[in-house]
């Protein structure tokens, strides 16, 4: 393995975790679906330094504009609305 595929790894793995961790500690919603799209993402360029292409293409197919997409519809539905949002009657 070369220096810079061991760089390559280690920087997106290094993401990988950050942002797992981000989704975990995260306490707006939102971000932590956004930080989750970040973490399967990455985990798609490691399938892809691995030389597993049609993985990482199904990994982004179904998780990050599957799930991901759920995801994001579910909390703009069923979000309250802030101070700023709520309208008079």
């Amino acid at each position: 393995m070369a220096l810079h595929e061991t760089i390559a790894f280690a920087l997106f793995a290094a993401i990988t975790v950050g942002s797992s961790i981000g989704v975990v500690l995260m306490r707006d919603v939102w971000h932590s679906a956004l930080l989750l799209g970040v973490a399967l993402l990455s985990v798609a360029v490691h399938y892809v330094m691995l030389q597993a292409e049609f993985i990482a293409a199904m990994q982004v197919l179904v998780y990050v504009g599957g799930v991901l997409i759920l995801i994001t519809f579910a909390v703009m539905l069923t979000r309250e609305p802030g101070p700023q949002e709520v309208t008079e009657t």
